[in-house]
């Protein structure tokens, strides 16, 4: 079980922020976004694997927080609303440049955090990790639309069946049952990927 990050702590107490800014306060407004801008880009990037249309849909989403906060009734409720309105705007950018989203962190990403942590492995086992994770997300784009947001919500945002629920407006049993679904599925287009049994079985 991770440990919460100060991030994850001021995000989870930004109920005064967002009075604030619902009132007009700029610099409350500016701060929302410096709490949030990482972690929307970060969906948004994992949903397209492209550095451009993840910027372009948290830049969007931003506009429209700015442009609504003022009707959000429950400030308790922020963290779904801005899902929301950070998934149709992924969709927008999908249907507008009419391609398939992709999974997974870019590689700038991926070297970030490489310089954060401590090198304990080897360069063969980078590169293994490496192709597992490419594999994996192409994996993950062969899913339908509804199991994949359903999964970078959980898997990879760590967000909670209910609050999943709320954000697709669907039952928190057909969200389990998308992921279950998903999981099954993505078990099975991976037992069948040589080039993944190749790499697992190098790592191994």
């Amino acid at each position: 079980m991770s440990t919460a990050t100060l991030l994850d702590i001021a995000m989870n107490h930004s109920e005064q922020i967002i009075d604030r800014a619902k009132l007009g306060d700029k610099g409350a407004f500016n701060k929302l976004v410096s709490l949030w801008h990482k972690r929307i880009y970060n969906f948004s990037l994992k949903y397209f694997n492209d550095h451009d249309l993840a910027t372009e849909a948290t830049q969007k989403t931003f506009i429209k927080v700015f442009d609504h906060l003022g009707q959000l009734k429950e400030v308790e409720k922020f963290k779904s609303w801005i899902y929301v309105i950070a998934l149709n705007q992924c969709r927008e950018e999908d249907r507008k440049f009419s391609r398939m989203s992709k999974l997974f962190v870019s590689s700038d990403e991926v070297t970030e955090t490489k310089h954060k942590e401590k090198h304990t492995t080897s360069p063969e086992t980078d590169y293994v990790r490496t192709e597992m994770s490419n594999i994996v997300t192409q994996a993950i784009n062969e899913l339908g639309e509804e199991q994949k947001t359903v999964l970078i919500m959980k898997e990879y945002e760590g967000l909670k069946f209910r609050e999943i629920a709320e954000i697709l407006s669907i039952s928190e049993n057909t969200v389990k049952s998308r992921l279950y679904y998903g999981l099954s599925h993505l078990k099975k287009i991976l037992e069948q990927s040589r080039a993944f049994n190749e790499s697992y079985h190098e790592r191994k």
